[in-house]
């Protein structure tokens, strides 16, 4: 915090200046592409509601199509790389549709308040590590892996042993936390390959989309959460 009370301070804004123009037409490629992965996701969650397609043949057609993206080097075409990076978003869509349907029958501004709240806690905490001093917090990458192992272990835990809504909710805020921190690190993570000369916008982007996607789920379910609680409490009133 500096003195004026701001974190938007002049040496932070400076920090953004510093980025070479190569990286800075780099990240702008990076959100482009975000972008339109988002929009190819919500296609397929929406072929989802008009075709029922969404389980867990998609789940594992997301799955292999990211590990074909995660192995085809970066030298090759890009029109096949983005051709993967959009039919793996496509296919992560059609999996959460199951999802999203459930909670458009509840209440669909359940899902418009999500979709809201995960591309503000995005773009801020994307905003914050890209203004803050380079590589300052690359060194959390360490400390998420084992918090996911926590969670991991927690989850296994409460599938044999049983597990309560109080569990069920440490693991989504836990696992919220976790997602957030990988958002920052990531963003740093990616201006510094940039800056060392890694112009992979397509497996940056995807990157990104899972981030978001991963983020999306969180607070879509926390929400609903929230909303079943509300109406419980106003039936009982």
């Amino acid at each position: 915090m500096e003195a004026n009370g701001t974190i938007w301070s002049h040496d932070s804004l400076r920090n953004f200046h510093e980025f070479t123009p190569a990286v800075q037409n780099h990240l702008k490629r990076v959100y482009l592409t975000l972008f339109c992965a988002l929009i190819a996701s919500a296609f397929g969650a929406y072929l989802h509601m008009v075709w029922n397609i969404g389980g867990n043949v998609t789940t594992l057609g997301f799955t292999g199509t990211m590990i074909w993206l995660r192995f085809t080097p970066s030298h090759e075409q890009q029109s096949k790389r983005l051709f993967l990076l959009y039919l793996s978003a496509l296919l992560k869509g059609a999996s959460v549709g199951p999802m999203i349907m459930l909670v458009i029958d509840f209440d669909s501004s359940v899902l418009v308040t999500t979709f809201v709240g995960t591309a503000v806690v995005f773009v801020c905490f994307s905003a914050a590590a890209m203004l803050a001093t380079r590589r300052e917090y690359l060194y959390l990458g360490a400390s998420l892996s084992c918090s996911i192992s926590i969670l991991w272990w927690v989850q296994i835990a409460s599938s044999i042993f049983g597990g309560s809504i109080t569990v069920v909710k440490f693991e989504l805020y836990f696992g919220l936390l976790i997602i957030v921190g990988y958002i920052v690190v990531d963003t740093q993570m990616i201006i510094e390959k940039a800056h060392h000369g890694d112009m992979d916008y397509v497996q940056h982007s995807f990157t990104f989309f899972t981030d978001f996607a991963s983020l999306f789920v969180r607070i879509l379910v926390l929400n609903m959460f929230r909303k079943m609680k509300k109406v419980r409490k106003d039936r009982r009133n």
